[in-house]
């Protein structure tokens, strides 16, 4: 158990007290500090049975507990009878690869405790716990704390991946419109863009509702006081969202400019083939005329035909080729 177990702490007022080792008797140990209480503890991936085996200290729902063991959960939030189920889908960037990566938060709140249950590498707790005990004054609203903080890391992290797609984006762009840059590489890369964003709307859009549910109050075991805070994660949330339409948008008109381009770029080409197909075919007609090996054919016997013919057709191609170079098929 201990090596799913990050941390365990029990807070009074907003501020850190003693607690037992571990996590067993913790939640015992905040109801015993008083009223104000709360203990929270953080788990990376467990397995079913260790997670069963404090689901069952914390009275929490098996229900709650088998979607916080399987993960790959839509952005969600659930109400039982003593907790609180929230889940959130976490997102990380990495501009190497141009690569969306993604794991999940679950978190229980309950009256008088918290537990954040991780998911995959791009979590954004790390730092969270030391941050948030240096604002006891916010921390002193419990578990209703922890819940908004999760929530803003995550939505964070949200605005952080928009932005590096954003700036990519913008490299793509003038990369797509550079000369001599239009090709087939360049759709598979706007295709891979669109499946990075998908990956981010996919964890964006599902999570808009739930807290739009959370914001409006009403929900168990979230205090009045930490619905302005949530209120500001929502807008946060709905920003990313409108910067995630917005590049997905960018995109299509992208590809279309880029389909555009290569239609255009083969109509050139055909043209200048046609050109150089017509600036060939009339030495071949001339040439195939006097291969036809008539008898009566009077250049045949002046001195003057051979030159006169090499000199029609050079004379034929030049006049073909001014004609094309005017009208830019050339």
């Amino acid at each position: 158990m201990a090596r799913v177990i990050v941390h365990c702490a029990i807070y009074r007022d907003g501020r850190r007290i003693e607690c037992p080792e571990g996590h067993a008797g913790a939640l015992a140990a905040a109801r015993a500090a008083g009223r104000g209480s709360f203990v929270w503890i953080g788990l990376f991936e467990p397995s079913a049975e260790e997670l069963e085996q404090v689901g069952r200290e914390f009275a929490l729902h098996p229900l709650a507990v088998e979607d916080a063991v399987r993960a790959h959960q839509r952005p969600k939030v659930e109400a039982y009878q003593g907790s609180l189920f929230v889940a959130l889908k976490t997102l990380g960037y990495h501009p190497g690869g141009h690569a969306v990566t993604g794991g999940e938060v679950m978190v229980f709140v309950g009256e008088d405790f918290v537990m954040t249950v991780r998911h995959g590498a791009d979590s954004p707790l790390g730092e969270l716990r030391t941050e948030l005990e240096q604002q006891p004054e916010l921390l002193k609203y419990g578990p209703s704390a922890v819940l908004h903080a999760v929530c803003d890391a995550v939505v964070d992290g949200y605005v952080d991946v928009a932005v590096a797609l954003q700036a990519d984006l913008d490299e793509l762009e003038a990369d797509v419109f550079a000369p001599g840059r239009i090709g087939r590489e360049t759709a598979g890369r706007i295709y891979g863009y669109k499946r990075q964003l998908v990956a981010v709307r996919r964890a964006t859009a599902p999570l808009l509702e739930p807290m739009l549910r959370l914001e409006r109050g009403g929900v168990p075991y979230v205090r009045p006081e930490a619905l302005p805070y949530l209120r500001a994660v929502a807008g946060h949330l709905a920003r990313a969202n409108d910067q995630v339409d917005a590049m997905d948008r960018l995109l299509s008109d992208i590809l279309s400019a880029n389909l555009a381009q290569v239609s255009v770029q083969q109509n050139n080409d055909m043209r200048k083939i046609s050109a150089w197909a017509a600036l060939a075919a009339v030495p071949t007609m001339i040439a195939g005329v006097y291969g036809m090996n008539f008898e009566h054919m009077p250049e045949l016997h002046q001195p003057w035909g051979y030159p006169a013919a090499v000199a029609l057709m050079v004379l034929v191609c030049v006049a073909l080729h001014r004609v094309f170079k005017r009208h830019d098929w050339l």
